[in-house]
């Protein structure tokens, strides 16, 4: 297995971080005894070896040892080494048209890396190299898919149809293969080549998609015959049956009447990131692998994922319901559509007995913000039924809570009342009162006795105040004044993050507005200091003196770039409307800049000053097209602009007739995405509700 390894000049290579002097070790741990060793080992060779999908020079040295481990019959856990190779020869990445001759990087991103041109070139000839050579060795694959080890036969035959060059043969063998294999897990690993072979060779599919549409009917039992279905919708839509939801959920509560676990192999709990990831696999995988094929292949057809997920939320097993869950996540992120029933259902998963479903319902539940208000009633039973969710240790506030006060409900506010009178309060409970508008005035108090309580000259000091005076500033609660100005004049010149406090302290005092008139002094004093942006903008909003505030924000507007404030003096003048008159030459200049941001910022300034939209359009529909995190900026400028806006309108009627989340369409995945996108629809119908 090992012969001539130490004959490779390691030290002069490199993995992820730095020399791959360790390497040798990692290999041979590959095949130690003991399945502690064995799986430290793996995880190193994912977490430096091939770091997210990177290929290094020690990587490309490694494939012929990791061939020889797979060969050797009776090592333990050679599946893993399979599924490794598989990775490194691009496993990993979108399925491409062998015959095409694309060959496919299989890294992670699409521009020029950190490293410039050179090193992007270099990680690219890697891929390359690692794909010929998984290719060079494939014939290993075509041995092992016969292998005596079922977990070997599970993993093998994806990388048998990805890298093995005769498609005739592949699909042969395949065909025979099912035919005489009689491990379940096994028959789903073929199923799931099958389809990826017809992706792979569309023009050699027909074979393949017939065998699959053949495995969707009786008499094959309900687990073969819904991956089936899955890998027919991913290849072949037009041979789905038409009753495909209904099909498909009369077999997953078949199968969950009589599913019986594959026999995975026993796994280890070392404290590795392969470790935890295997702890935290479902209960059932290999019923949350069907169903999520499924899912992926219905994409856009949110109708047919909804009733799918109302099938797998009746279910009478908790696997399949803990997996609905967690797929539904995946649909609310990405897709428009009406959720009150699933998300009701997914509430009504608060009520079991089974900690990890309950944990999975508030997970998804957290993120939805508004939307999750179906599922209100049973989170604010759950809160108040059990002061356990209130928080998580004492640093994290407990999702349940959080979940019911993003909703807006005020059912939260005598839980968080009782947060907010603990010793510890945990950080983020000042920006969860936010959603909670004015129905949290009731909080206003305690949020002030919190930030009383904030030391001045802590390491910790701008975390503990700054979630406090969002919520402070949010409820423009002037009372906390005093609080304001203790830290604005207490906190030490060398506080870790003083600036930051700072900014947090003067944008409260601008929320509080012409009640904080006591502050005026100090923040006068502010615009001579480092963030003179942030103290004008509060002094226009607490005074209402232009004279004062203009030529600071002007000398501001002036300093385009990364590290200059434009951008954040242009949102200043913006809220200051015609008073800022004097600025409408630099933000016009402003509005070519070379930076999307500062133009979008610009822009929007340039009405609110001015009331011209000439400038201000060709910037928004160029900016919407460039970027999708600007629209919803410029759509709320859309609706201040009223029927000036209307040659703009088009991209807001485009954008609701999307079916797909705009940030989806960037590739954001964010804890506040879903809230990002409802607010950018709500918007988008406000401008042509007034127009």
């Amino acid at each position: 297995m090992f012969r001539g390894i130490d004959e490779v000049d390691w030290a002069s290579m490199e993995h992820a971080y730095g020399s791959a002097a360790d390497v040798p070790e990692l290999l041979r741990g590959l095949a130690s005894r003991h399945p502690h060793e064995r799986e430290a080992s793996l995880d190193g060779m994912y977490g430096a070896v091939h770091h997210q999908g990177d290929v290094y020079d020690s990587t490309l040295a490694c494939i012929p040892f990791l061939f020889g481990l797979v060969r050797h019959t009776g090592l333990p856990d050679r599946g893993g080494i399979v599924e490794l190779l598989a990775s490194i020869g691009g496993g990993d990445i979108d399925d491409e048209p062998a015959e095409a001759g694309v060959e496919g990087a299989g890294g992670p991103g699409g521009g020029v890396g950190p490293g410039g041109p050179d090193m992007e070139d270099r990680a690219d000839d890697n891929h390359t190299v690692a794909r010929a050579a998984i290719r060079a060795g494939a014939t290993v694959f075509l041995d092992l898919m016969t292998d005596g080890d079922p977990e070997v036969r599970r993993a093998v035959p994806t990388a048998f149809v990805r890298f093995c060059e005769a498609p005739d043969r592949v699909l042969a063998l395949m065909r025979r293969q099912l035919a005489d294999e009689h491990d379940d897990g096994v028959r789903l690993a073929l199923v799931e080549g099958l389809g990826l072979f017809a992706r792979l060779h569309p023009s050699l599919s027909a074979p393949a998609v017939d065998l699959l549409a053949s495995l969707c009917a009786p008499p094959h039992e309900p687990g073969l015959r819904l991956a089936a279905l899955g890998q027919l919708a991913l290849c072949a839509p037009d041979r789905l049956p038409a009753d495909l939801v209904s099909t498909v959920v009369a077999l997953l509560h078949t199968r969950s009447r009589h599913f019986r676990p594959s026999g995975e192999p026993t796994r280890t709990s070392t404290d590795t990131l392969l470790g935890r990831l295997r702890r935290m696999r479902p209960a059932d995988e290999e019923g949350a692998q069907l169903l999520r094929t499924l899912h992926t292949a219905l994409g856009a057809r949110t109708g047919d994922r909804i009733a799918l997920l109302k099938g797998q939320l009746s279910s009478a097993d908790t696997a399949d319901r803990c997996n609905a869950v967690w797929m539904s996540a995946g649909l609310f992120r990405e897709w428009r559509a009406a959720y009150a029933e699933p998300v009701a259902l997914i509430g009504e998963q608060l009520a079991s007995d089974e900690e990890q479903l309950r944990q999975a319902a508030v997970s998804v539940l957290e993120f939805l913000f508004n939307l999750a208000e179906p599922a209100a009633d049973r989170l604010a039973a759950l809160v108040a039924s059990d002061p356990t969710s209130w928080e998580r240790g004492t640093a994290t506030l407990g999702g349940p809570l959080r979940a019911l006060a993003r909703t807006g409900d005020p059912r939260a506010v005598p839980a968080l009342a009782e947060v907010l009178r603990r010793r510890v309060v945990p950080n983020e409970t000042g920006y969860t009162v936010r959603h909670l508008g004015p129905a949290a005035v009731p909080l206003a108090p305690l949020l002030r006795e919190r930030l009383a309580d904030v030391p001045l000259d802590d390491a910790d000091t701008f975390s503990r105040a700054a979630p406090l005076l969002s919520a402070l500033g949010a409820l423009r609660h002037a009372a906390a004044v005093p609080e304001v100005l203790r830290l604005l004049h207490g906190a030490p010149r060398d506080l870790r993050m003083r600036g930051s406090l700072v900014r947090a302290l003067t944008e409260a005092l601008g929320a509080f507005g012409p009640a904080a008139r006591e502050t005026i002094p100090a923040l006068r004093e502010l615009l001579s200091g480092d963030d003179p942006v942030a103290a004008a903008d509060a002094l226009w909003s607490v005074e209402g003196d232009a004279e004062t505030v203009l030529p600071p924000l002007l000398r501001a507007l002036a300093r385009p770039g990364a590290a200059g404030t434009s951008r954040p003096a242009a949102s200043a003048l913006a809220r200051m409307g015609p008073a800022a008159g004097a600025a409408l030459v630099g933000l016009r200049g402003l509005t070519d800049s070379a930076d999307l941001w500062e133009r979008t910022a610009a822009a929007c300034a340039f009405w609110d000053i001015g009331a011209d939209p000439a400038p201000v359009l060709p910037v928004f529909r160029d900016a919407w097209r460039q970027n999708a995190y600007t629209r919803g900026a410029i759509t709320a400028c859309l609706v201040r602009m009223g029927d000036a806006g209307a040659p703009a309108h088009d991209l807001v009627a485009t954008e609701l007739a999307s079916p797909r989340r705009h940030r989806a369409r960037s590739g954001g995945y964010g804890s506040h995405d879903v809230l990002e996108d409802e607010t950018l629809l709500r918007d988008c119908r406000r401008v042509l509700e007034g127009a």
